[in-house]
């Protein structure tokens, strides 16, 4: 079958049939889908305030990592890996789906669509493997110290991090065969629809969130029994203890998997629910549904804020690379300020000429 079949036509702002939800949801092919303006203004605010705390805020995070000595561990490639995932989406499909906003509707064509939409795919699920890396990290750091150099060693953490996203896309790649990704005017994205088949929606939520949520869950609150049993215990013993920058570290850690869980948890139960029962769709307003979107879109921006309100280590890594910035651009527009031109300052000018002509004149007496 040729692009030209697959290519979606324009039908009220939104996709047409080839590619938009079905009949009788909201923002259907053929309906006109509207917002009100405060709705649009609200929405694109969201996204642009989101799109500029992710590119600024992650770059600040890789950069970070590999400038300070103290950051450079073996646990922190998948904080490097999740900053990566994080920045996919602000680089390419949200300011796709920005223009989607201001026109309401898809201008960009099907393969940017279908980009769009397996690029999303890719952060989120590439987000949630990262921080099941994480957490395993953590656990074994914390209650299997004495395993976790063997098991961490820079070597095996590269390993790691490859197969996240090995996994990762083995994960997306089923979206092309069920053609999944679609368009909805609801919240103006290609993205993952919910409707096109029960069985694989529920897969889809137990396999990219439940599960990893799980896993997550599990290590971490091994990590908390293990703190409390430290905190209680009176007498010192054999068993590991916690000092406090991994404490700090874990609490750091736990605090992005929490708001990850948080901002994810809606959009992921109202599929589950719709997969559970079609007629839920009808009794799910769509500004829960639009929201749902849009909250999710917002995690992406907030693991580099976290990092640097209880990071010691990353919050100071950020003051020296903004004053580094800051004194670059400072020098340089200091340059271009004292910069003489005949036009603008003449006793500048001849001052840069005398002091130029003098030390021509004592190069060539040198010589």
């Amino acid at each position: 079958m040729s692009l030209e079949d697959h290519e979606p036509t324009m039908v009220g702002g939104t996709l047409g049939p080839g590619n938009s939800t079905p009949a009788g949801e909201e923002g259907a092919p053929g309906q006109q889908h509207q917002s009100f303006p405060w709705v649009v203004t609200l929405l694109a605010g969201v996204l642009i305030t989101t799109i500029v705390v992710d590119v600024i805020g992650n770059l600040l995070v890789i950069v970070s990592v590999f400038r300070n000595r103290k950051l450079r561990k073996a646990g922190n490639a998948f904080v490097v890996s999740l900053a990566l995932a994080d920045l996919v989406v602000a680089i390419y499909p949200y300011p796709l789906v920005l223009t989607a906003i201001f026109h309401d509707g898809w201008i960009a064509g099907y393969i940017h669509c279908q980009i769009s939409g397996f690029l999303m795919g890719l952060s989120v699920i590439g987000s949630i493997f990262n921080i099941t890396g994480i957490a395993i990290n953590r656990y074994c750091y914390i209650c299997h110290s004495l395993k976790y150099d063997k098991l961490f060693s820079n070597s095996n953490t590269m390993c790691y991090v490859v197969l996240v996203w090995a996994l990762t896309i083995l994960a997306i790649v089923p979206n092309w065969f069920v053609e999944s990704l679609q368009y909805d005017p609801r919240v103006y994205s290609c993205t993952f629809a919910q409707s096109v088949s029960s069985l694989y929606t529920i897969t889809v939520v137990v396999v990219h969130f439940i599960l990893p949520i799980g896993i997550v869950t599990y290590c971490y609150l091994r990590i908390w029994i293990l703190v409390i049993q430290v905190r209680r215990r009176v007498k010192p013993d054999s068993r590991p203890k916690i000092k406090p920058h991994d404490l700090r570290n874990f609490l750091t850690m736990f605090v992005v998997f929490v708001l990850f869980a948080v901002c994810w948890a809606p959009l992921n139960l109202i599929g589950l629910a719709v997969a559970l029962d079609s007629r839920l769709s009808r009794a799910i307003p769509e500004w829960l549904f639009t929201a749902s979107y849009f909250m999710a879109y917002f995690n992406s921006c907030l693991n580099a804020v976290v990092y640097g309100v209880l990071n010691h280590n990353f919050r100071k890594e950020y003051k020296r690379i903004v004053l580094i910035i800051f004194k670059k651009y400072k020098n340089k527009a200091i340059q271009l300020h004292w910069k003489p031109t005949l036009n603008e300052n003449v006793p500048a000018f001849l001052s840069y000429a005398v002091l130029h002509i003098a030390v021509e004149n004592v190069s060539s007496e040198c010589l």
